[in-house]
């Protein structure tokens, strides 16, 4: 018998993917990073997985699940590097992904520019048939308008085919008839059918939605299926789960039908980290921040939950200008991401001042120091040089770095153009990447009404615990905390994350008007659907459903979200339905309309099964130990506050164990990441082998 002992967690990021590999029976942690390959994303899984296995022989073969996560479907969209794709839409609504909500994000900018459509106007064809708003038909499809429609995309070499006609979410008969054309005029090509993808109220969103998901499909497919194999030729017989941008985890199947709800799939895993370790360690504010070689990416998690919220924007053409980029309506968490990573790019600005990213360098070449062809200095080259990174430890020691290219790179690059001295073009690298996060931080944290004063800032990914310090300072946060094996962090959020999936169907009725036994319908349609994808992965679990709501005061333009507990519907009464909504109002704007009409807009339902328990391992102290077998040695690195090169006590992070406690500064040094603490801060060591950071001002 073939005991399954093991689960691997693998997070394909812009630069590094990071491994993770659980033993469910003893709690023990292996963890790996490896350089990411882009042009072919599996190749990176397989050398990670095979560096593992020198050190875990036979694994695989014991492997139980393979939760991934990957950045393959937002870098396909970022880079246009989708399927040639065809729109079939109703008559008159060609041009809808141009016209957009019709708002622009810089109104005084006349020059602005907009995202342009993943799928050209030559490529987008019209049918006349319409559904009326209440889901009549006003005008029936005819079947030939619809071939020649179809044939037309095909003749043009199309690869897969969007389908989204007006209203159809109230009736999707017109969208059914012309998928079944297309199977029979190409059988095998890709499709995506809004009433499949998106069935929900408001047309751009819900066409740029099913349009982004026939755009990146036949690609995702094909990765997906290639990932299989690989996994499979070297001994993997477990079952494999990709993350969700929503938080949970769904099959490759469901994954590679509906691959735009997996946009955001690497980011979320570090967020569903911190949301467990905020719940475990009760805290009530965590500010979950995870620094990567390409992006920064934060999320503020209240009472143990990171929100989540229904629609977000990719491919933005100015990366931080909301309404800039294409607009996606499907569940994703919250969080924030910005272009800030030990990849990104220090320049000097047309203004003559110093710019530090959004661009990386990436994996390759990468920065400076890395040796493999980059010449642009970046945040790592300047970590590097300024002490807080080991030229010979770098990834445990696996990867050299070279700290005088990366002086030279800062010297000629920054530090003569701008006519400064070379600690103060060092240290202006590394000082404004953190101003970037801080500003962008701060932002978020009031946007969801929190105080950047209280909070407790966690830090993940490979640059996260060099930053954390310098964000905490600049945030006024009292406390940091710092997990095992952070530099893998979002990789362990795998672990946590539920199967689950969201379904919703948009019907809009006034609450006066709505018939309670048609609303208890539509939501028990929505379960059986969201029940058969779940079962398909775990037929033996009870799959628990969450309802909700979006309604809003008629004539509005936005809906808040009312959740519902368990229990058929038609339990409820207008009164408790309106008082439900009337709260979440009042506490989203400070104030209700009780005599104003109220409709419902759309139906929801979240299906999952059973939370996955992670049992964090306790580290016993051993006997013997003392502070001083941590010790590493001293460095010198730059202080902040002296305002020059002090020396910095290296320790071992792999020999701190319970009760152990010091003062800075401090570089705390693991395979994966290195943490860095100056000398107001305290840092100590619990039953987990977390650390945790508390600073005080020092004046």
């Amino acid at each position: 018998m073939n005991e399954k002992l093991y689960r691997l967690g693998c997070d394909i990021g812009g630069t590094f993917t990071d491994f993770v590999l659980l033993n469910d029976q003893t709690g023990e942690i292996k963890t790996g990073k490896c350089l990411t390959t882009p042009q072919d994303p599996s190749d990176a899984v397989e050398e990670g997985i095979r560096a593992l296995e020198a050190t875990k022989p036979d694994f695989v073969g014991k492997l139980d699940e393979l939760i991934h996560g990957t950045t393959l479907v937002i870098n396909s969209i970022i880079e246009r590097k989708g399927a040639k794709t065809g729109l079939i839409t109703t008559k008159g609504f060609k041009d809808i992904l141009e016209i957009g909500r019709e708002i622009r994000y810089a109104p005084y900018d006349i020059f602005a520019e907009f995202p342009e459509p993943l799928i050209p106007r030559r490529y987008r064809v019209e049918v006349d048939e319409r559904i009326r708003s209440d889901g009549s038909v006003l005008k029936a499809l005819d079947p030939k308008d619809a071939r020649k429609a179809v044939r037309a995309l095909l003749s043009m070499g199309i690869e897969s085919i969007a389908v989204c006609l007006l209203n159809s979410f109230e009736n999707p008969v017109h969208e059914q008839k012309i998928l079944e054309i297309i199977e029979k005029e190409a059988p095998g090509i890709s499709t995506s059918i809004s009433y499949h993808v998106l069935p929900q109220i408001k047309e751009y969103e819900r066409t740029s939605t099913t349009v982004t998901n026939a755009y990146v499909k036949p690609l995702t497919g094909r990765y997906l299926s290639k990932l299989a194999g690989r996994l499979s030729s070297i001994g993997f017989k477990g079952k494999l789960f990709i993350m969700l941008s929503s938080g949970g985890v769904t099959s490759v199947e469901t994954a590679a039908e509906f691959p735009v709800r997996i946009i955001e799939s690497g980011p979320t895993a570090a967020v569903i980290a911190g949301q467990y370790y905020g719940k475990h360690f009760n805290i009530p504010e965590m500010f979950c921040f995870d620094m990567g070689g390409t992006t920064a990416k934060s999320c503020l998690i209240q009472k143990g939950v990171a929100g989540v919220v229904p629609t977000f924007e990719v491919g933005r053409v100015q990366r931080f200008m909301k309404g800039s980029g294409l607009t996606i309506q499907v569940p994703v968490v919250d969080l924030m991401e910005i272009g800030a990573g030990g990849g990104s790019i220090a320049k000097i600005s047309k203004l003559g001042t110093l710019q530090v990213g959004p661009e990386s360098s990436g994996a390759a070449p990468g920065p400076i120091c890395y040796g493999r062809g980059g010449t642009a200095p970046c945040v790592t080259d300047a970590d590097l040089v300024l002490g807080y990174l080991d030229e010979n430890y770098f990834l445990g020691g696996e990867m050299t770095l070279n700290k005088e290219a990366a002086r030279r790179g800062v010297e000629e690059k920054i530090a003569k153009p701008l006519g400064v001295s070379f600690i103060q073009a060092v240290w202006g690298i590394h000082d404004l990447i953190n101003e970037t996060m801080a500003a962008a931080a701060k932002t978020h944290i009031a946007e969801k009404g929190g105080n950047p004063k209280i909070v407790t800032i966690s830090a993940f990914g490979g640059a996260g615990p060099v930053h954390a310090y310098g964000l905490a300072k600049k945030l006024g946060a009292p406390r940091m905390l710092i997990p095992p094996n952070a530099g893998v962090g979002s990789a362990m959020g795998f672990f946590t994350a539920p199967r689950a999936f969201d379904l919703l169907r948009s019907h809009k009725v006034s609450l006066s008007a709505s018939d309670f036994k048609e609303i208890e319908h539509i939501f028990q349609r929505l379960e059986g659907d969201a029940g058969k994808i779940l079962k398909k992965e775990a037929a033996d679990d009870i799959i628990r459903y969450e309802r909700s709501l979006d309604m809003r005061f008629v004539g509005q333009g936005s809906e808040v979200n009312v959740p519902l507990k368990t229990g058929a519907f038609t339990k409820l009464k207008r009164e408790e339905v309106r008082r439900l909504f009337d709260d979440i109002y009042e506490k989203l704007y400070g104030r209700t309309y009780p005599e104003s009409e109220v409709e419902f807009i759309n139906f929801k339902v979240r299906a999952s099964l059973p939370e996955r328990l992670l049992q964090l391992p306790k580290l016993e102290r051993k006997k013997g130990h003392n502070l001083n077998s941590a010790v590493k040695g001293q460095r010198l690195a730059y202080s902040p506050i002296a305002r020059e090169f002090i020396p910095y006590t290296v320790y071992d992070r792999y020999k701190l164990f319970p009760g152990d406690a010091f003062q800075g500064p401090a570089i705390i040094e693991e395979k994966e990441s290195t943490l860095i603490v100056g000398e107001d801060a305290h840092v100590s060591t619990d039953d987990y082998g977390f650390l945790w950071i508390d600073l005080k001002e020092v004046r």
